[in-house]
């Protein structure tokens, strides 16, 4: 297939470096692969990438951008009850352009052989539960729980992508109150889970 000028882009190159990532690990992530797989050619790749380093840290750019800075941002989002909090923060295990679970796996698959990577990977899970912890601490939640809380969050989500765990959006959705009330000891009222509902099944 032939590619305009308009979309001999860098975005082609880290479109089909994501996939190659995500559907095989990095090692599959090869400039030659990646010219056969968009018909680009690999003189072309360097018009927009130094080498192949340079278009790996613009993924891991992008993981940081989309899981890592959404997140916080939810977190911090204004909310008139811890419930509500949380729920803006689930609104990234339910919204694919808020949390990219499977990079996010793909990241942590990498990692595990990039000491480097492990490294950039631990600040962001830092970072993530400080986001949790500066809400649940908004809300007035002792030190130590405040702690304890936004770990289990992050880390039971972890797992939970991890384990590649493929309930449907109605079973997810069924179970979005009793995660609310596990996480933060309150159960969310009626009118809160009618409208998170709303905004994931009509498309948030």
């Amino acid at each position: 297939m032939t590619h305009s000028a308009a979309r001999t882009s860098s975005d082609i190159w880290l479109e089909a470096a994501y996939t190659l990532l995500v559907e095989q690990g990095v090692d599959a992530v090869k400039i030659m692969t990646l010219a056969k797989r968009t018909g680009l050619t690999r003189t072309g790749f360097y018009w927009h990438f130094k080498d192949l380093n340079g278009l790996l840290d613009a993924l891991i750019q992008r993981w940081e951008e989309t899981n890592t800075g959404h997140l916080v941002c939810r977190a911090e989002a204004p909310a008139q009850s811890i419930v509500a909090a949380m729920l803006n923060v689930f609104d990234c295990w339910f919204d694919a352009t808020l949390f990219d679970a499977p990079l996010d796996l793909a990241i942590r698959n990498w990692a595990r052989n990039d000491a480097t990577l492990q490294s950039r990977l631990n600040q962001a899970d830092a970072r993530r539960i400080e986001a949790l912890y500066d809400m649940f601490r908004r809300f007035d939640y002792p030190v130590d729980q405040a702690k304890v809380r936004s770990m289990t969050v992050i880390y039971t989500q972890i797992g939970y992508f991890s384990m590649e765990v493929a309930d449907d959006l109605d079973q997810r959705l069924a179970l979005v109150s009793q995660y609310v009330e596990v996480f933060t000891g309150r159960a969310p009222s009626l009118s809160e889970m009618q409208a998170f509902r709303a905004r994931h099944q009509s498309g948030f």
